[in-house]
């Protein structure tokens, strides 16, 4: 497909204004959510991306109305008329997304029963879905696992349950809030996530009628409701997003103010931003990023989970890396293959040596397993174009990066994957300067 490649000619800044809105990892979810309701819900700041459309079709398969608002990036979802999908519709989505397993403990509350096809989403490492389904179990669910999928009986409510999650997993602290807040009784949940789009979940959850409080120690208590209401919310913006776009000005010295980005929850990463030598100023609309000029600095960094810095800001800021002086070490302690994409960048003229064992202190899900999630980046490199082939969504854009850092022309493959999480993306590089082309628009101007 030649509309899946773009040919990138690099060697210039990055510069101008571009804009962000809500974030990938909550909307899909707030989607989900509405199938809770009795009435309409109303989601504003949604960005036009894949995962949108994939939760927007499965709903309508199952009866909820989708329709655009009078605003710019607004939802209406009406689940009044929720109704049982034919298995073939929903299985014909499988492999594009993995939030269909967010789909059980709402239609279990709604239907009674659920069908799960198989699940796709962005190869870095274990995601296993087992533990979602043994959730559902716990809250009183009978699951059957057959060759197209899985199917999902609630004989009858769902109740409350005891749950301490062996890692505080998003997708299953999502899973559990969105079956225990109309499930009988109280749920507990020990070490969940608390990243900012699970505390926004929540503020969607309450404003439907939940009552879900947070502790201070990761713990989640969730008092079942008998029924919930639709929502009026505004998506928080894509934290995620604003630090690729962050990390693309300072791997090409250039200067991008990204409008609607927030200070608090990008906090971690806009320190260590600071400590490479990038620049940023902060105001009311958005944040500046920008090459101050001079070197780069080498950091020690090691991902975590929130607070932490987020494993997602990980492989951009690597493309940085190798623009600073000294060696730069990068500890993956959240999924196991994700320093894999730093093959490519070897290959344009980096100097990346992966290891087995963990180079930092975090506590870390895989040490001695024999996988190579630790990294030594020694820099500055002077990057020059290549074929690259996209492997995922961050690693994807972080290809992108690279590319527009490089010397000479890249043709990058596979960029119908980085539309899953960043809206309009050729737009916004064309309108930062970058030279980017489809490879039918560079024969038409040849």
């Amino acid at each position: 497909m030649t509309d899946d490649v773009l040919l990138v000619h690099g060697g210039n800044p990055l510069e101008g204004e571009i804009q962000i809105r809500g974030a990938k990892n909550l909307v899909p979810k707030a989607m989900v959510a509405a199938l809770l309701g009795q009435g309409p819900s109303r989601l504003r700041n949604v960005p036009d991306i894949r995962d949108v459309k994939v939760v927007r079709g499965l709903l309508q398969l199952h009866g909820v109305t989708v329709r655009t608002g009078d605003e710019d990036g607004e939802l209406i979802l009406d689940p009044s008329h929720v109704e049982s999908a034919n298995v073939a519709d929903i299985d014909a989505h499988a492999g594009s997304s993995r939030i269909p397993i967010l789909f059980c403990g709402p239609l279990l509350h709604r239907l009674g029963h659920a069908f799960i096809p198989g699940l796709g989403g962005c190869d870095i490492g274990g995601r296993p879905v087992d533990f979602h389904f043994e959730v559902l179990r716990q809250f009183g669910a009978t699951i059957e696992k057959h060759p197209q999928g899985t199917y999902l009986v609630a004989p009858q409510r769902l109740r409350g349950t005891k749950i301490e999650l062996p890692y505080p997993s998003v997708g299953a602290t999502e899973q559990v809030l969105l079956t225990a807040v109309l499930a009988e009784g109280v749920t507990e949940l020990r070490n969940a996530a608390v990243e900012p789009e699970i505390v926004d979940l929540i503020c969607v959850l309450q404003k439907m009628g939940a009552i879900i409080t947070m502790g201070t120690d990761r713990t989640i208590l969730i008092t079942g409701v008998d029924e919930l209401g639709g929502y009026n919310h505004k998506a928080l913006p894509d934290r995620l997003e604003a630090a690729s776009w962050a990390c693309a000005a300072l791997a090409t010295k250039g200067d991008i103010y990204v409008r609607g980005a927030d200070q608090i929850p990008m906090m971690t990463f806009l320190n260590t931003f600071r400590k490479v030598g990038g620049a940023f100023e902060i105001d009311d609309e958005g944040i500046r990023f920008w090459h101050p000029g001079g070197e780069l600095k080498a950091i020690a960094l090691e991902t975590d989970v929130h607070p932490g810095f987020q494993t997602d800001w990980q492989q951009p800021l690597v493309v940085a890396l190798t623009q600073a002086t000294g060696l730069s070490i990068v500890h993956e302690t959240v999924y196991e293959s994700r320093l894999g994409f730093t093959g490519a960048l070897n290959q344009m003229g980096a100097h990346i040596q992966l290891y087995r064992e963990c180079l930092g202190g975090t506590p870390c899900r895989f040490g001695a397993r024999n996988f190579k999630h630790s990294a030594v980046v020694s820099g500055p490199s002077k990057l020059i174009g290549s074929e690259l082939v996209i492997p995922d969504l961050r690693g994807g854009f972080s290809y992108l990066i690279a590319a527009l850092a490089a010397e000479g022309t890249s043709t990058v493959h596979g960029i119908d994957l980085i539309n899953r999480g960043y809206e309009n993306f050729m737009a916004k590089l064309r309108d930062l300067g970058a030279h980017v082309e489809l490879p039918a628009e560079a024969l038409v101007t040849a």
